[in-house]
Formats: structure tokens, C-alpha cells, sequence
């Protein structure tokens, strides 16, 4: 039985990341068809093709009545995109941010991250809720295409070699024909994956939430690592950031929305959720702010102290997992991870860029006495 719940978990995983790509393929190419630009496919139709396994993982669970691995999909996948999945395409080359991100996009990310936090400190997510949550991503979606059309001949022109404009109907038929099996893939992965990971959690005598921060937070958040990677290494770094963004927001909006308006009941949020793993989805959520407004790039080094920063973290959840006598204790202890994380941001970010400001300053100065 063990080995057969070990097989449909990496099977569900399987399907879920091949869903994933050929569905991101599909969409990105009728993306470009239809002239829409690389930064608003990263934060659209990238964000909701890789956050597709967030969906119906969260769906899934809620109908199975397993709300813990919904919250803890969502949270700890926020989480992931950001110190992980961001840590690692700066890693890879310094990631350029645009200054639509910096002043939208990032500040709408903390919002909705807090903005669930309050939602939820009577312990539910419940209908009213998630239609407020999902009427968000509504909105947020509306919003982007329509920006991105007031732009569009500056688009036109940025992108020509990659834009397509000429692709004959059948070719946009096949691309919604990949969409559509992305989608299969996706559905029949998340159901294997959901009873995969509870039956793993009731084996190893670990909590659903746990098994939601981490294995299935890790798993589903894959798809954000290979694109955002490889459009990082391709020099498409509006995608690259643009993607863990845009998920985030849809993770959020869209994920627990949904399924907070299925699932019977409503979500209902764990105190340790509530205590610990939204805080730390907020702070990292904050720490975006200065690293991107700061000199609107983001360095290896700032790539590598997110990745640090994950495993930290990462190593904190499994300590909690098998040492029940302290995690409240420690709980206390984890909680400080949120505000050193925030705090050593803003210092070094801030003191970097007052630094270089006042350099640009000194040698505009020199340039004018010449």
C-alpha cells in the first residue's frame, strides 16, 4: 500500500507539472498571437497556467474535506514562489523589474496577502469571502488587459520579432487545444496528488498542513520554477518576475476564493496558520518592495539570501514536525524569522541604494564643476 501511495503522488506530481508546461506553451503562444505584452503574459496567462496546479489542488482538497493542505497549498506556495522560485531565477542572471511591478503589481501582492489574513481571524475563509477574494482576481485580470491595451503600439513595436500576429485560425485552435489537455493533465494530477499526500501524512503521522507547506507547496509550485528559470536564462525577465507576482496574486484570489465558495463550510484556518505561515507569506511579500524598487534589479547575492532564507524555513517545519514536545516554543522562536527577514532587507536594500544615489549625486556634481 505504501508503494502504491508512493506511485500515484509522483504520478499526480508527474501530470501536474507536464499539465503545467503544455498549458503555459498554449497559453504564451496565444498570448503572443493576439499581441499581448511579455510582462502582462508573465502576470496573466503565465501566472494562471502555473498557479493552475495551486487551483485544483485547493479545489480537490476542499472537496475532500481536507481544508489544512488547502491552506498550507496556498500559503506555503506563496511562500516558495518568492524565496524559491524568484531566489532561484535571480540565481541564475540578475532579474530586471519593471516599474509597473514596483508600483502595482508588488503593492497589490501585500494587500490581498494581508487582506487574507484579516479575512481570516475568526479561523474561516467562508462564501463571502472567497467570492470578495475571487471577485479580485476578476478585477485584477480586467485591469492588466486593459493596461495592457492602452500600450499596445509601444508593444508592437518592443516585440515585433516576437509577436505573431499573422497566425492563421487553426493554429490558435490547436493552441486552445493544448490549453484544454493542460487542463486534463492538471485535474487528474491534483486528484492524485491530494489523496497521495493524505496518505502520506497519515503514515508518517504528520499534519496535512505541514504536508501542505512543503511536499505539495514545493511540488505545485515546480512550474513557476522552470519557467521563470528558463525565461531567466532566455533574457525574458518580465516573465521571470512578472510570473511569481502574478501567481501569488492568483494564488491568493483566485486558489483560496474558489475554494472557499466550494468547499462546504467554508475554509477554516488553523491557529498555527494564522500565527506563523500567513505572517511569514506577508513579510516575504514585503521584502519584494524595497528589493525591487532598488535600482529596479534584482542582484545573485539577493537571489541567494532568498534561497537561504527558504531553507530556513524549510528546516523550522521539519523540526516542528517531529518534535512536538517544543513547537510551541519553537513557534515562538519562528515567528522572529518574519521580522529578521523583513528587517535585513530593508537595511542593507535601502543603505545600498541611498549609497548609490549619493555616488550618482557626487559625479554629477564632478561633471557639471568640470
Amino acid at each position: 500500500m505504501g508503494i502504491l501511495v508512493l506511485v500515484f503522488f509522483v504520478a499526480g506530481l508527474a501530470a501536474l507539472i507536464v499539465g503545467a508546461e503544455i498549458l503555459v506553451r498554449g497559453s504564451t503562444r496565444l498570448a503572443f498571437a493576439v499581441g499581448v505584452s511579455p510582462l502582462v503574459i508573465g502576470l496573466t496567462v503565465v501566472a494562471w497556467g502555473t498557479g493552475s496546479p495551486e487551483l485544483a489542488v485547493g479545489v480537490g482538497a476542499a472537496l475532500n474535506g481536507q481544508p489544512d493542505l488547502t491552506i498550507g497549498n496556498v500559503i506555503g506556495s506563496n511562500i516558495a514562489n518568492v524565496l524559491l522560485v524568484l531566489g532561484l531565477a535571480a540565481a541564475v542572471a540578475p532579474l530586471r523589474v519593471s516599474d509597473r511591478l514596483v508600483r502595482i503589481d508588488v503593492p497589490i501582492m501585500i494587500a490581498v496577502s494581508i487582506i487574507t489574513w484579516l479575512l481570516a481571524l475568526d479561523g474561516t475563509l467562508g462564501r463571502f469571502d472567497g467570492i470578495l477574494l475571487f471577485s479580485g482576481i476578476v478585477v485584477y485580470t480586467v485591469m492588466s488587459i486593459r493596461m495592457s491595451r492602452k500600450s499596445r503600439s509601444v508593444i508592437l513595436e518592443e516585440y515585433a520579432d516576437a509577436l505573431d500576429l499573422a497566425v492563421p485560425y487553426h493554429r490558435k485552435l490547436a493552441y486552445c487545444g493544448y490549453i484544454a489537455v493542460g487542463l486534463g493533465l492538471l485535474t487528474l494530477g491534483a486528484r492524485w496528488l491530494v489523496d497521495g499526500a493524505s496518505q502520506i501524512a497519515q503514515v508518517l503521522g504528520v499534519s496535512e498542513l505541514i504536508i501542505g507547506l512543503t511536499i505539495v507547496a514545493i511540488g505545485t509550485s515546480l512550474p513557476e520554477v522552470a519557467t521563470s528559470a528558463v525565461a531567466s536564462y532566455r533574457g525574458e525577465r518580465d516573465i521571470a518576475v512578472g510570473n511569481v507576482v502574478g501567481s501569488n496574486i492568483f494564488n491568493i484570489l483566485a486558489v483560496l476564493g474558489a475554494t472557499a465558495i466550494i468547499a462546504p463550510g467554508g475554509i477554516q484556518v488553523s491557529p498555527s496558520a494564522m500565527g506563523l505561515d500567513i505572517p511569514v507569506m506577508i513579510a516575504v511579500a514585503v521584502a519584494c518592495m524595497p528589493i525591487f524598487y532598488s535600482g529596479k534589479l534584482i542582484d545573485r547575492w539577493e537571489g541567494f539570501l532568498f534561497l537561504w532564507s527558504y531553507v530556513g524555513y524549510l528546516a523550522y517545519l521539519v523540526f516542528k514536525a517531529t518534535s512536538h514536545g517544543n513547537a510551541e516554543g519553537f513557534n515562538s522562536v519562528m515567528v522572529l524569522f518574519a521580522l529578521p527577514l523583513v528587517a535585513v532587507t530593508l537595511v542593507v536594500i535601502t543603505a545600498r541604494a541611498l549609497w548609490d544615489r549619493r555616488a550618482r549625486l557626487r559625479k554629477s556634481e564632478q561633471t557639471e564643476g568640470e
